[in-house]
């Protein structure tokens, strides 16, 4: 898997960008949005498998995220970061576009 993140949070928000270029045989596929972190709806954009998005903030460094088509839940994830915020743990559940669904885990750490 090749996937890089950017991260902001600013003003009780998200602003998400990521990059996946695991399938060196098709274009690098992204993935845009910015989205309160309360829970409210917001569009992403990037994707054919999701349309919107939600986040809320469970502590300092705890995160719900559902990815969604349709109100239908794609993805549903638990990000949690270190004391330091150099690494990210996210684990979850997706559902492919067979309708699927697939436990998945990763560690993504910061390159400053």
């Amino acid at each position: 898997m090749s996937l890089k993140l950017w991260l902001t949070f600013q003003d009780g928000r998200l602003v998400y960008h990521s990059e996946n270029d695991t399938d060196k045989s098709q274009p690098v596929r992204t993935l845009d949005y910015d989205t309160p972190l309360t829970g409210e709806v917001s569009p992403l954009q990037g994707s054919t498998r999701f349309d919107s998005v939600r986040v809320r903030q469970i502590s300092e460094r705890e995160f719900e995220i559902l990815e969604m088509l349709d109100d239908d839940v794609i993805v549903a994830a638990y990000w949690r970061f270190s004391d330091d915020a150099k690494n990210l743990w996210r684990w979850g559940v997706g559902k492919s576009p067979e309708g699927r669904s697939r436990s998945y885990e990763e560690l993504f750490i910061r390159q400053d």
